[in-house]
Formats: structure tokens, sequence, C-alpha cells
């Protein structure tokens, strides 16, 4: 795509304002209040981007603008564009001389693996702020300002570049009070117990009772979201949980849980670092790539 980028479809950022104000607050005496401008300034401006578009945004009746289906279609890309140049805004005043990261994590991998080691990241790159917010599902990056994100699973992300971590482990696990009751000496000995479930794992208990040779039975226990509910269920002795080993180690370690049986069995994917294609030169991230690649090197992950 041309880098040149024609007026009229560049409008200025007072114009994108003032329309968004009105589109969100429904009139243009809120979004001037919203805007502290004049109500006759904000219906210029709205005005003045319509006829730069060449098309009405707001059907007028009486007092009343009725935005069109487009416009409020329009809206929703505007409102992402102004949040965007926003936050690049704010990232570039809180930190003129480094630039930021913005990073998609899964809850408990950016718990339990990414928060103990990032600062060492943090360390080597003084001058790079990393910025972390959760991710449960894919996404699009084109819809959000993510410069990264941790996705598990295969290297099957649409028009990203990957880099993988490791391949997930799991470990059955049990609370103390729970295996007292019921001691477990084979895999037939879970037949009865519930079986905690993950949404994203659908596969994980079939996997682990074929890495014990043995059948899997009518599963039935709890369903969560994420791994670190269903830890607390377990350590409540509420059912077994199924772990992944960089979870799994610390419950373990600090005897909250017991693991049972062969423990560290292969699960359904990997985890992998994943960024959109036109993201890939990017400073912050190439230093945190590299940063990743070299963990993998040392065998800390």
């Amino acid at each position: 795509m041309s880098s040149f980028r024609p007026r009229r479809f560049l409008p200025s950022v007072s114009l994108l304002s003032a329309f968004e104000a009105v589109l969100r607050s429904g009139s243009t005496a809120a979004a001037a209040r919203d805007l502290d401008l004049t109500q006759s300034t904000v219906s210029r401006l709205v005005q003045n981007l319509e006829q730069q578009l060449g098309h009405p945004l707001f059907e007028r009746h009486r007092q009343k603008l009725i935005p069109t289906e487009a416009a409020l279609a329009y809206g929703r890309d505007v409102t992402r564009a102004l949040d965007l140049v926003q936050r690049a805004s704010m990232e570039f005043a809180a930190n003129p001389g480094g630039g930021s990261l913005s990073l998609s994590i899964l809850p408990a991998f950016g718990t339990r693996w990414l928060a103990p080691r990032l600062g060492d990241f943090l360390e080597g790159h003084p001058g790079i702020t990393v910025n972390l917010a959760t991710r449960l599902k894919r996404f699009n990056f084109a819809a959000e300002s993510f410069d990264a994100a941790i996705h598990f699973g295969t290297d099957d992300w649409r028009d990203a570049g990957h880099m993988k971590l490791f391949d997930e482990t799991l470990t059955a696990c049990i609370s103390p009070a729970l295996l007292e009751k019921h001691p477990i000496a084979t895999a037939a000995d879970l037949q009865d117990l519930p079986l905690l479930q993950l949404e994203t794992r659908p596969t994980a208990w079939r996997i682990w009772f074929a890495a014990q040779e043995a059948a899997p039975p009518n599963i039935t226990g709890m369903l969560f979201d994420q791994f670190a509910t269903m830890t607390q269920a377990a350590i409540a002795g509420l059912g077994i949980a199924l772990l992944p080993d960089f979870l799994a180690d610390t419950e373990i370690r600090e005897s909250r849980l017991v693991p049972l049986l062969k423990r560290s069995v292969p699960g359904s994917g990997a985890y992998w670092l994943v960024w959109p294609e036109a993201r890939a030169m990017y400073p912050p991230l190439a230093a945190f790539r590299k940063w990743l690649g070299e963990c993998l090197a040392r065998g800390t992950v």
C-alpha cells in the first residue's frame, strides 16, 4: 500500500474527536461538555467532517442527531484509532527514550512463568517499558494494540510470526487431604473422583490416561476457564487438577498439592510468542524475542 494518504481520508484529530464524542454521548451539547468546547463548535466540526468524507454521518430530526448505520461502524474504527493514539502518546510521555512493548499474556503463564523472569529482561533493557494485559482467547492484531502475544496451541496464528517457547507437560495433582481419604495407586483409582477440567484443554484428561496406559473414565468434574481458579479448587479438595508443570511445581514444592502417578505427560500443544508481521522488527519486540531466545539457550524456560 502506498504511504501517500489523501487528506480527504485522513481527517484531523479535532474532527474525529468531535464526531466520536457526539456518537458516544448522544448529543452535541453533551459532547461539548466532554470536550470543553461550545456546542456550536462541536456542530461545526461534525459538519466539516461530513463535508470532508462526502457523506452524512447523522440524520437530523429537530434537535436530535441520529447516527446512520455506516456512521456507527465508522465510529467503532475511529474510537479504536483515537484510543491507540492516546495510548501511544501516554507511553511516549512516560518513556520517551526507550519505547514500550505491549504484550498479551495468558493469566497463569504470565503470573507463574513470565513474571518471575521479567526482571532480568527489564534490567538488561532499562529503556523499555513492558505493558501486560491478559487475553484467554486468540484475537485479531489489527483490532487490538498489542505488539505481541503469548499463545498456546500450534504455530497457526494467521499473518503472524511465531517463536516456540516450550511444549506443555502436565501433571495430575490432588490435595493431601483428598488423597488421604482416597488413596491412589493406579489410574483406575481415579474413576470415582471428580476430575477438574479446563475449557481450552478438552482432550487433556484423555491424553493423560493414555500416558498411564489406562482407559479414560466418564469424566465428571467442574469446568474452569483459567488454571488459577482450577488450582485453588484442587487445593480446596474439590477434585483432581491436571496442571502444566510450571504451575504444578510450585504447589507441589510447597505441599499444597501432591503429584499422582506418571508426571510431566506431554500435552496437546506448546507455548508460543506470536506477533503481527508488520511489527517484526519493532526494536522493543526484537529485544524481547532475543532475550527469550537466550533463555531457551540457557535452559531457563
